[in-house]
């Protein structure tokens, strides 16, 4: 194979990108969807790391039926236990959904004091800078890819906007302090989505690559659930009637297939990036459709959600990083 045929290879087409840009803020907006029946049903409980275990609870028991049920889903597991026994996928790749698991508790634990609009700039903020280490450091299946000018002018421009679309809410010290939690989550979602996309990679499953990170990160809130049973005993909320507040275990699964699928063509700041618009958007419309007590959109939140697409696209369409 020629010099140029593999670096042909390894550098993802523009329409890939594109492509995959577009699924993800697609889905980025579905995490804003998320973030808020989350958020809802861990004020119903009285809860957030009790809605966690709902919510992945939910996610996992759809996925025991559904990847057994289909042929690539039963060929991803197999090809999961070769890669597992020959070592070509490390068990310590397959701990993403730990990362996602606390995100979904951040959830339920922030969202009704902070809303949908801070909890997203505080994730974005960890989120941004983590994915420009994680890319760097060839965690994700693309392997490493250089800081360009596009991908930092990129993270830089996605934190200003999100910033000028909810500055007014930053001033609060109590405020801050809790926004702490979905700043670590922020940090722990791209290396959720580099080695997810390495289980896709060796699974050639992005149903199996979901179906590992619901089956750790389950595990990681039943255990977190155990302690806060154990300091504050029962969840005193009742559980709630309306359907729609158990879709955020189903969002969930799109979310993460999406991202096992569509890493290895973005990398993980593009796709991050990517999320990130999407979730901008979803969140002010949410705010404008579904107000509630913590939202406040205006002026400054529409230009900030336009900013953050801006920033995108400069991320997205700037020449592709070479490795």
């Amino acid at each position: 194979m020629t010099a140029t045929g593999t670096v042909a290879e390894a550098t993802p087409s523009t329409a890939r990108r594109i492509a995959g840009v577009t699924l993800a803020s697609v889905s980025g907006v579905a995490v804003a969807v998320q973030s808020r029946i989350n958020g809802e049903l861990g004020v119903r409980l009285a809860d957030g790391i009790a809605a966690a275990v709902v919510s992945f609870g939910l996610g996992l028991l759809i996925l025991l039926v559904l990847v057994p049920a289909t042929p690539g889903g039963r060929r991803g597991l197999a090809c999961l236990r070769t890669a597992l026994t020959d070592r070509s996928l490390r068990p310590w790749q397959c701990l993403g959904g730990v990362c996602g698991a606390f995100l979904v508790a951040t959830q339920g634990l922030t969202i009704g004091t902070l809303g949908v609009a801070v909890f997203t700039v505080a994730v974005v903020a960890g989120q941004s800078g983590s994915s420009l280490a994680v890319d760097r450091a060839g965690v994700g299946p693309s392997g490493p890819q250089p800081v360009t000018v596009a991908r930092l002018a990129g993270a830089v421009l996605t934190v200003l906007a999100v910033l000028l679309a909810v500055g007014n809410r930053l001033g609060d010290p109590g405020t801050l302090a809790l926004a702490a939690l979905p700043l670590l989550a922020g940090v722990g979602i791209a290396w959720q989505q580099a080695v997810n996309g390495r289980v896709r990679a060796a699974s050639g499953s992005a149903l199996t690559a979901t179906l590992v990170n619901f089956t750790v990160g389950t595990v990681a809130l039943l255990v977190a659930f155990a302690v806060d049973l154990a300091v504050r005993g029962w969840p005193t909320g009742a559980f709630p009637t309306e359907p729609w507040l158990y879709l955020g275990g189903p969002i969930g699964i799109v979310f993460i297939a999406l991202a096992a699928a569509i890493v290895r063509f973005t990398g993980v700041l593009l796709l991050g990036l990517a999320t990130i618009a999407g979730q901008i958007v979803g969140a002010v419309l949410l705010d404008l459709v579904l107000p509630t007590a913590a939202s406040h959109p205006g002026p400054a939140t529409l230009a900030g959600a336009a900013l953050t697409m801006v920033a995108v696209l400069i991320a997205a369409l700037g020449p592709p990083p070479r490795r």
